[in-house]
């Protein structure tokens, strides 16, 4: 019976033991590893780089008075489109105590010169009807009297131009009232009736009563990094993508870039601008952000494979393309233009091969 035992215990070490080995021989056995392939392919490639900025119209301007006083009455409201010569507001004018007080005073010598001028002429007159002056003496006092009466009006236009912003002599032209210089849409009104204006002038470039665009012509105003600046000209193409218009985009063609840099963010930018293709059932917003794709070269409908497939060795570039199931030969290639994902192949391999990729791969369970 013991002996039975014994033999028993031996056995089932035994069979632990070979099946510890066994276990240990498939745990160590290195699996077959399965390589992913991908296909050459035909498609687009587009090499570009990317610009900030924001779509803004290429004329704007800002209204400004050319009298000082209080706005009257606004005959716009922001987004109404208007043309040239069109009124905008109408300003009441606020005179000037010392510029009046000068005026009046003026209007007051001129009279008094006016009134002594007229008497020495009628008195004249009358002596010349008599033939008791020569009319060369009396043309030098007819002179006299037309001088003070030119300065009559003038000092009385003047008051009237303090006083109304319109001289009698003007006619119907006038400074109170705020007109168009341009034709185009109103961005903004930032004055109400009631608020108080500046005029333009040398000193002061006056109060802005409104902002006027042409959104008929609009432009790309954004800014490239100086490492970027060099690989691009006037005349390329460019993609333009507005984050307020996520769904389209706009083609746009580069116009100007900026000779000198600034510095922002520790960066130097250099300003672009591009002149936008509008499309005909969409609005564009001046100041809608936008990123632009400038497009540094093209190449439409050639074959390609995905950059990531690529492999170096001395300089040289190559891909391991399928012969038969999971086994490759190496084939040195002659690549193109790449857009950092997708690279233009032009000799090494055909539409038709399949190509390793060395980033994927996994290994086989042993059945």
């Amino acid at each position: 019976m013991k002996r039975f035992f014994r033999i028993s215990i031996f056995s089932v070490l035994g069979l632990l033991l070979i099946y510890t080995i066994w276990f240990l021989y498939n745990k160590s056995e290195q699996k077959p590893v399965i390589y992913k392939t991908v296909q050459t392919f035909k498609t687009n490639i587009i090499k570009k780089t990317v610009a900030t900025g924001a779509v803004v119209p290429r004329k704007e301007v800002n209204i400004k008075p050319q009298v000082s006083g209080i706005i009257e009455k606004l005959y716009v409201i922001a987004g109404d489109k208007i043309r040239k010569g069109d009124m905008i507001a109408r300003i009441r004018i606020i005179p000037n105590m010392i510029n009046l007080a000068n005026a009046e005073s003026r209007v007051n010598r001129a009279q008094l010169a006016y009134d002594n001028a007229k008497i020495d002429y009628d008195r004249n007159q009358k002596l010349v009807d008599a033939k008791m002056i020569s009319n060369a003496e009396f043309l030098q006092i007819k002179l006299a009297f037309n001088n003070a009466k030119e300065e009559l009006d003038a000092a009385e236009n003047n008051i009237q131009l303090i006083k109304e912003g319109v001289s009698k002599s003007a006619g119907k032209v006038t400074n109170t009232i705020v007109k168009s210089t341009i034709d185009g849409m109103i961005l903004d009104v930032p004055l109400k009736e009631g608020s108080s204006v500046i005029e333009s002038n040398t000193f002061n470039e006056g109060t802005t009563i409104a902002v006027v665009a042409d959104m008929g012509e609009m432009i790309f105003e954004g800014k490239v990094d100086e490492s970027e600046v060099g690989k691009i000209k006037p005349g390329m193409d460019l993609i333009l993508t507005v984050g307020a218009i996520d769904m389209d985009k706009f083609s746009a063609q580069l116009e100007y870039i900026a000779p000198k840099g600034v510095k922002e963010n520790g960066a130097i930018q250099f300003q672009i601008k591009a002149k936008v293709i509008l499309k005909a059932n969409t609005f564009l917003r001046a100041g809608y952000s936008a990123n632009a794709d400038i497009v540094l070269a093209r190449k439409d409908s050639v074959l390609s494979i995905p950059e990531a497939v690529l492999q170096f060795e001395n300089e040289r570039t190559y891909v391991e393309v399928e012969t038969s199931p999971q086994v490759f030969e190496k084939r040195y290639l002659k690549t193109g233009l790449s857009d950092g994902i997708n690279i233009e192949i032009l000799e090494g391999v055909t539409q038709k091969d399949k190509i390793k990729d060395p980033n994927i791969a996994t290994k086989e369970e042993k059945k």
